[in-house]
């Protein structure tokens, strides 16, 4: 089906250029003037008080003595306004389409910034098991922290966007989840946020850790990538790890994978090669001006980016199956009035819900009198005062949410 463009619209027939306004007048005055005793009086009105006039006649005729003549008079007149309005349309589209103006171009006037003729942009999506390396590589590759990183397995729970600056180019990072056998819903809501960064990028970078042998994981993630119609890069990554003869069995082992556009091996916590990925990244985007404003690095809500950073101090130290029951939501953030005689500015109070699904998990959070979330709120507080610019007071409270991974209610509040 075809849905004609705006220009198609505005070059078509439209439904009041045969609309005769002054015919419409005319018929209103010849009928007036042929009325018996009231043409004489109704030739000397103009033409708005001669519409008003013969309306009343006619009305009157057809509803006789009784009808209200004050309401009439009010329904007359919102008809003629109509009327009026219509007839101002229509003149000033007749003049906007000789004159070959065309005003429904809402981004006229905006300044668009400039850039070279062989500007690069676009989006690259980055995935691979869990806990392979792709929340460092994004960070690595933006240069500073936009995700959040831990050795536990299933940390990113959100496709965060990270971007990268260069002066031809701008590639969009988006650090997808762990793809994973999934055990819960929230495991199932996880791969398809993977599927549908897939479907929405315009490269692909498979991270396949130098550390571990290719498994069926990444065997299984490989077979997927085969139906996306995309240039994929595999990548080779936590290279700092390995000698560099386990480094070039593993490359041909990733070789002999799948078809790759290109293989690089990197190190993103030494920094080793993540100019060269940068490079290849943007030779597989196409042309296109920038997608977003030079000093932005994330798209991320503040809300977001503050859960996240506590969820990161909370995974430090804990228990194997804790990470995969811990949630984070920003309940509200509120402004403190500013004292008399104050300098700088008030504290934010930031409310949170720490989520888990036991008792006996909140225990864990908690410590031994409230030490274990003393710690939390110590480490992230840091973050979020560097994220806000602003001192905070940091109100945690944890709370028991029962199997809040197969709950779909509870899921929706989280975002998931």
């Amino acid at each position: 089906m075809h849905f004609p463009s705006d220009d198609e619209l505005m070059a078509g027939p439209n439904a009041l250029d045969d609309f005769d306004f002054d015919a419409l007048e005319e018929d209103a005055q010849a009928r007036l003037s042929g009325e018996e005793g009231e043409g004489d009086d109704l030739a000397n009105l103009d033409a708005d008080e001669a519409l008003d006039a013969a309306l009343d006649e006619e009305l009157g005729e057809e509803l006789g003595e009784d009808f209200d003549e004050d309401a009439l008079a009010s329904q007359t007149e919102a008809d003629l306004a109509e009327l009026r309005a219509l007839r101002a349309e229509a003149a000033e589209y007749a003049e906007a389409k000789a004159s070959g103006h065309d005003d429904t171009n809402a981004g006229a006037g905006q300044v668009i910034p400039e850039f070279p003729e062989d500007f690069r942009a676009g989006f690259v999506s980055i995935v691979g098991r869990p806990n392979v390396g792709k929340s460092t590589l994004t960070n690595a590759l933006v240069g500073q922290k936009v995700a959040i990183t831990s050795g536990r397995p299933e940390t990113t729970r959100h496709n965060i966007r990270g971007i990268v600056h260069r002066p031809n180019a701008q590639v969009v990072l988006v650090d997808t989840p762990g793809y994973h056998r999934p055990r819960t819903l929230l495991g199932k809501r996880l791969n398809d946020m993977v599927r549908e960064a897939l479907a929405e990028v315009d490269c692909v970078v498979f991270c396949l850790p130098a550390d571990q042998k290719i498994g069926p994981g990444d065997r299984f993630i490989a077979r997927e990538l085969r139906d996306v119609r995309r240039p994929i890069i595999a990548v080779a990554t936590k290279c700092d790890l390995v000698s560099r003869e386990r480094l070039m069995r593993h490359l041909i082992d990733i070789d002999k994978l799948g078809e790759w556009a290109a293989i690089v091996p990197v190190s993103a916590v030494a920094g080793e090669r993540i100019d060269m990925l940068t490079d290849v990244l943007i030779d597989h985007l196409p042309p296109s001006p920038p997608l977003y404003p030079s000093d932005d690095v994330t798209d991320e809500s503040r809300d977001t980016l503050i859960a996240e950073f506590i969820r990161e101090a909370a995974l430090e130290g804990v228990r194997d199956e804790l990470p995969h029951s811990l949630a984070v939501q920003v309940e509200e953030i509120i402004e403190r009035e500013a004292r008399p005689g104050q300098k700088g500015k008030p504290l934010l109070d930031v409310h949170v819900n720490v989520y888990v699904e036991r008792d006996s998990q909140k225990a864990i959070i908690i410590g031994k009198r409230g030490s274990r979330l003393k710690e939390i709120g110590t480490k992230a507080r840091a973050e979020i005062e560097q994220l806000l610019g602003r001192r905070i007071f940091l109100d945690l409270h944890v709370r028991t949410a029962k199997d809040w991974q197969s709950d779909p209610k509870m899921l929706g509040r989280l975002g998931f």
